[in-house]
């Protein structure tokens, strides 16, 4: 059991609980204790794409965290909350409602790399303390702003008082700050009213699986047709075949030398199993990150 569980993940459920749902499934399936932790955290207000990471998978969750994402949302227009969503207190109104042809115009102007300030309700450290945890104990929060890029930006629907978008972006990218931007761009104000991931680096929708769907699975001992392998994470990384002698060279984290390939990142696999991801260097293979698979 070393692969990915793709959750579906519904509203109102924490990335934490989720690791906590997968652990529960586990243990229901009678599968031995293995680790789990999850590959880029959701807020509770959002669902989608979480992909859970069982397993030797677990060390390639930085990978997953550094991925580009996905997500479809729609942003109201007239109310500010301190949140930047709909769970937060309103802070700004504004009467002004943009048109579908005034929104279209400003999105060229957030697409590519952007300066972005995270919400104060995040959790990113100050002072070694979460915004949120400072924001919400009255504490004015100043963060500073940082550059993300928006890889892809469309609008999708608009109604009198809200635009629905989507948006491919880059790791550390807010889409709640996203929407106060446009907002202000617009000369008016809003906040997200509905958030979903719809990819996660390679994991799509279509690979994503509920929790009824997930406990159903645990209770007929079925789960681990579920569970996707470890390599489905690494889909931009090529394979490199490699021999039972060289794999346990690889195990021990010990240099390959003597290969010609061409410089970057290799996943070794041994009679198709993953040894090692390996980066190729002119001297040789070096481990990046060894699997006991």
């Amino acid at each position: 059991m070393n692969g990915w569980l793709i959750l579906d993940k519904p509203v109102g459920l924490g990335s934490t609980q989720a690791v906590s749902a997968v652990k529960r499934a586990l243990r229901e399936a009678g599968e031995p204790k293995h680790k789990v932790g999850h590959g880029g955290t959701l807020d509770p207000l959002a669902s989608g794409v979480l992909p859970i990471a069982i397993g030797e998978a677990t060390k390639l969750c930085g990978r997953m965290l550094d991925a580009s994402k996905s997500y479809e949302f729609t942003v109201r227009f007239g109310e500010e909350t301190d949140t930047l969503d709909g769970e937060g207190q309103v802070i700004a109104i504004s009467d002004v409602r943009p048109r579908r042809d005034q929104i279209e115009t400003v999105i060229d102007a957030f697409t590519g790399d952007i300066e972005q300030v995270p919400p104060a309700y995040s959790a990113l450290k100050v002072g070694g303390k979460a915004a949120y945890a400072r924001a919400r104990a009255g504490e004015e929060v100043q963060l500073a702003s940082r550059k993300v890029t928006i890889f892809e930006f469309l609008l999708h629907d608009t109604t009198p008082d809200s635009a629905t978008f989507h948006a491919r972006v880059s790791k550390g990218t807010y889409i709640r700050s996203l929407a106060r931007d446009i907002a202000h761009a617009l000369n008016t104000v809003g906040h997200v009213t509905m958030l979903r991931r719809t990819r996660a680096g390679p994991f799509g929708l279509e690979k994503a699986i509920s929790l009824d769907f997930l406990a159903e699975a645990a209770k007929a001992r079925r789960l681990i047709g579920a569970v996707l392998p470890l390599e489905a994470a690494l889909d931009d990384i090529p394979a490199l075949p490699i021999t039972p002698d060289q794999a346990q060279l690889l195990r021990f984290g010990q240099r390959l030398v003597g290969f010609p390939e061409k410089p970057g990142l290799q996943l070794a696999t041994e009679g198709g199993r993953p040894v090692a991801l390996v980066e190729a260097l002119a001297d040789g293979l070096k481990v990046v990150r060894g699997f006991n698979v």
